[in-house]
């Protein structure tokens, strides 16, 4: 099992900033892609971005140029870099990771974008 500790949540006004971690501990070993998801209030959870061991990346197109994923392997972290908020940001947002076909879900962390 893996562990998940998430933390960096928090209210921010619009055009404003904030950084998540995501710390794993555990059956740490083998751990590759490890991302973050949000979900609003009535609506499905979504991928935001995630990064593999290498450093490739992925992120859904609403938060390209604002949002910037990376990790620490040795710390076994991964961050989400928050710029440039919007309203339509606000969601609980959720770290996971991958270890071969399983995944695991941190307990998710409330951001709240006023405008």
């Amino acid at each position: 099992q893996v562990q998940l500790v998430e933390s960096g949540g928090g209210l921010v006004q619009a055009g404003g900033s904030l950084r998540l971690s995501c710390a794993a501990s555990g059956s740490i070993r083998s751990i590759n892609v490890m991302g973050w998801y949000r979900q609003a209030p009535g609506k499905q959870r979504e991928l935001v971005a995630i990064i593999s061991t290498g450093g490739s990346t992925n992120y859904a197109d609403s938060v390209k140029g604002r949002f910037t994923i990376s990790r620490d392997n040795a710390k076994n972290t991964v961050y989400l870099q928050m710029n440039s908020l919007k309203p339509e940001d606000t969601a609980v947002y959720y770290c996971r990771v991958y270890r071969g076909p399983s995944s695991s879900w941190g307990q998710g962390t409330q951001v709240t974008v006023s405008s």
